[in-house]
């Protein structure tokens, strides 16, 4: 497909990189002529240097006839417009990075409408949706949701002395008498789509997949199910911080907020009224002991400073918080940081990336059968989980799984049929209507048919 992504900032350059490793004619645009020379020498893309809503910049860099064009500037008022000008100029299909909180509901709806957007995205309030789900589980692990919620999957990294090792897989589920099931594990730097005979190891990374209900009952087994988050401090008065205080406080949660920005601090105190707002700097760690650190039930670091937020982190760990998250946007520092055992990791930047790319492969299936409707790439991105709506045309349907040819380390994970969750086995079959979700690691998959050899 022909790509124009606008606004080469942190997402614009991650989105960049997705792009052309899915194989996309990419072009670059932004007003910035120096780091446009360095996006064109690290990856293989076109580059215009220019205002995105000139319209003779914009037909500079191939406007009329593209497929797709990304507005991801640091302005939603500018990715606004420069999509409803590439759609005039013949775009057939525009993304727009939309966040200011103003900018929801039905004036969100209305401007879409009216400026014939196709997607706007929102990067923190899905960051924000992300960590509301994660704090909703007690125990240190990561949690994606499918099938509107019907069925979670978490990512966990395994202590030594975790019940679940030391046992082949196929007898996980009789021991703890719950129905879930394991279906990828990283080992070192291996990753592995086990068999029913794989044995799990302390240190292990794994990604379990069950509905709601069977992971509560896993957990408790296993005595990870402690109290759920209902104190919470966050780190860095920013817009994800204020979608996610919105959401805790639906829930009768506790919100401190801490900022050393006083006009941001008067802010939230105005639009947040149940969050207690703290003006003052974070990294002095007195600040955080006094404001209640050691009484909280978990803690959130969302400065723009990554260094800031892993350190914080980690202090706040050494604290006995239950439950700590931390935002770091660059790979090699959420790497080093995993490493040395901090486990909740996100990245607004990823997240952003994963939405685009899932439509993008949507728009390239557009005539198929199968309809991607979720992504989320999982150990260190080096798998994708995607869920699937399947209708009649499917060429899988109908027929029970073990007879089908599917390609090696791909993984049926679960089928939502008449909202009711399924952890397949052999003899299930796929019917038109399911909700299939497939685990796949070095597959770039845009079909559920593309699971078969």
């Amino acid at each position: 497909m022909k790509i124009i992504v606008t606004g080469c900032g942190k997402i614009g350059t991650t989105l960049l990189a997705s792009l052309t490793a899915e194989g996309h004619d990419v072009t670059a645009l932004d007003n910035d002529a120096e780091l446009i020379s360095t996006l064109t020498d690290s990856y293989d893309i076109m580059g215009v240097c220019g205002n995105a809503v000139d319209c003779d910049t914009l037909e500079e860099a191939g406007v009329r006839g593209s497929d797709l064009f990304v507005a991801v500037t640091g302005s939603d008022e500018l990715n606004m417009l420069s999509c409803f000008l590439a759609k005039r100029l013949g775009a057939l299909h525009t993304v727009a990075r939309i966040r200011n909180p103003e900018y929801s509901g039905k004036s969100l709806s209305f401007m879409r409408q009216q400026l014939d957007i196709t997607l706007p995205v929102n990067p923190e309030k899905l960051a924000a949706q992300e960590l509301f789900n994660t704090l909703k589980f007690p125990s240190n692990m990561k949690v994606e949701t499918f099938s509107r919620r019907n069925f979670l999957m978490i990512e966990l990294k395994l202590k030594e002395d975790s019940p679940l090792c030391g046992i082949p897989l196929s007898s996980l589920r009789n021991k703890f008498r719950a129905n879930f099931l394991i279906c990828a594990v990283q080992r070192g730097d291996t990753i592995h789509i086990p068999r029913g005979d794989f044995e799990l190891h302390g240190g292990d990374k794994i990604a379990l997949t069950a509905n709601p209900g069977e992971l509560h009952k896993l957990l408790k087994s296993m005595g990870l199910l402690k109290k759920q988050a209902r104190d919470i401090m966050i780190l860095g008065g920013s817009k994800t911080a204020f979608y996610l205080a919105q959401m805790l406080l639906s829930t009768g949660s506790s919100v401190t907020i801490i900022d050393k920005d006083k006009a941001i601090c008067h802010e939230l105190s105005n639009t947040l009224p149940g969050v207690m707002v703290i003006h003052g700097d974070g990294a002095h760690e007195q600040l955080l002991v006094d404001e209640g650190l050691r009484s909280q039930d978990a803690f959130v670091a969302l400065t723009g400073n990554d260094e800031q937020n892993i350190l914080l982190s980690f202090y706040a760990a050494s604290e006995q918080v239950e439950k700590v998250l931390a935002k770091v946007n660059r790979v090699e520092l959420a790497t080093i940081a995993e490493q040395m055992g901090l486990s909740n990791i996100f990245s607004l930047r990823q997240m952003v990336s994963n939405v685009i790319v899932k439509y993008v492969r949507a728009l390239e299936n557009s005539s198929g059968s199968n309809n991607i409707e979720t992504l989320y790439k999982l150990m260190d991105g080096r798998i994708e989980a995607l869920e699937f709506k399947v209708d009649e045309r499917s060429d899988v349907t109908e027929i029970p799984l073990k007879e089908l040819p599917i390609k090696k380390d791909i993984l049926l994970t679960g089928i939502l049929r008449n909202r009711k969750p399924i952890i397949p086995n052999g003899d299930d079959m796929i019917v038109p209507g399911d909700r299939v979700i497939v685990l796949a690691a070095g597959h770039r998959l845009q079909s559920l048919t593309d699971i078969l050899r």
